[in-house]
């Protein structure tokens, strides 16, 4: 049965470039929302309770995550592979700072809450974790 098995995976072909199929809707949802922040206004974050600084690193730093999503994938010159990689971090970083940032402010009254009803949130919380972890060597 495991011999089996084996040849049948070894028969299916290997997708290396499947980080694509995360890092794309994640990199939109992220420049989606920033940019329709723009331009930026701090009354907008007092709706938060967010002060002016705050929002000004939440807007930007939403368009910064999803252009260095996109830009942290493609490995054109081999000697900038570690900056790449460094780049896809740090916008993991960013996303998982973020989408704290958007739990908290939503007050939940535990973490069932979030993790029960705000799926999407945790999704992309998920999603930036992974690329903070991995890099691009997915």
């Amino acid at each position: 049965m495991i011999s089996f098995a084996k040849r049948i995976t070894a028969r299916i072909p290997e997708f290396c470039m499947s980080h694509w199929l995360i890092r794309i809707p994640l990199a939109i949802v992220f420049l989606q929302q920033g940019t329709s922040k723009l331009p930026f206004d701090p009354e907008d974050g007092a709706a938060f309770d967010l002060p002016a600084l705050v929002w000004w690193f939440v807007v930007y730093g939403e368009i910064g995550a999803g252009i260095g999503l996109l830009v942290g994938g493609l490995v054109l010159i081999k000697a900038l592979s570690e900056l790449n990689d460094i780049i896809t971090r740090f916008s993991g970083i960013v996303v998982c700072s973020i989408m704290t940032g958007v739990i908290w402010v939503g007050q939940p009254e535990s973490f069932w809450d979030v993790i029960l009803y705000d799926n999407l949130h945790v999704f992309l919380w998920v999603g930036g974790l992974f690329f903070a972890l991995r890099g691009n060597r997915t």
